[in-house]
């Protein structure tokens, strides 16, 4: 059991602490690039399957789809530039 008491020295040091974060937020942003692209392709499945083209041929996605695809997209991205910043940010301590 770890006990924490005021004053004492940390049993980890906060570089590794820091990586640790990190790693949760590398990891949590990977997920959501990972699920937002499978979401992308089961929606252009679907429209596969029901045949439903746009005017130039393409696939037409619904415009609130595209905007939560790219709400997704843009956070996971976010998540990952934030995870790889406290990375480089641990070799400093």
């Amino acid at each position: 059991m770890l006990l924490l008491v005021p004053g004492a020295p940390l049993p980890f040091s906060p570089a590794l602490l820091l990586n640790g974060v990190a790693l949760l937020f590398a990891i949590a942003g990977s997920w959501l690039l990972l699920a937002t692209r499978l979401r992308e392709q089961r929606a252009l499945a679907r429209l596969a399957g029901e045949r439903e083209l746009d005017e130039e041929g393409n696939w037409a996605l619904e415009a609130a789809t595209v905007r939560i695809n790219r709400f997704f997209y843009r956070f996971g991205a976010g998540t990952l530039l934030l995870a790889l910043l406290l990375s480089w940010s641990s070799t400093r301590l």
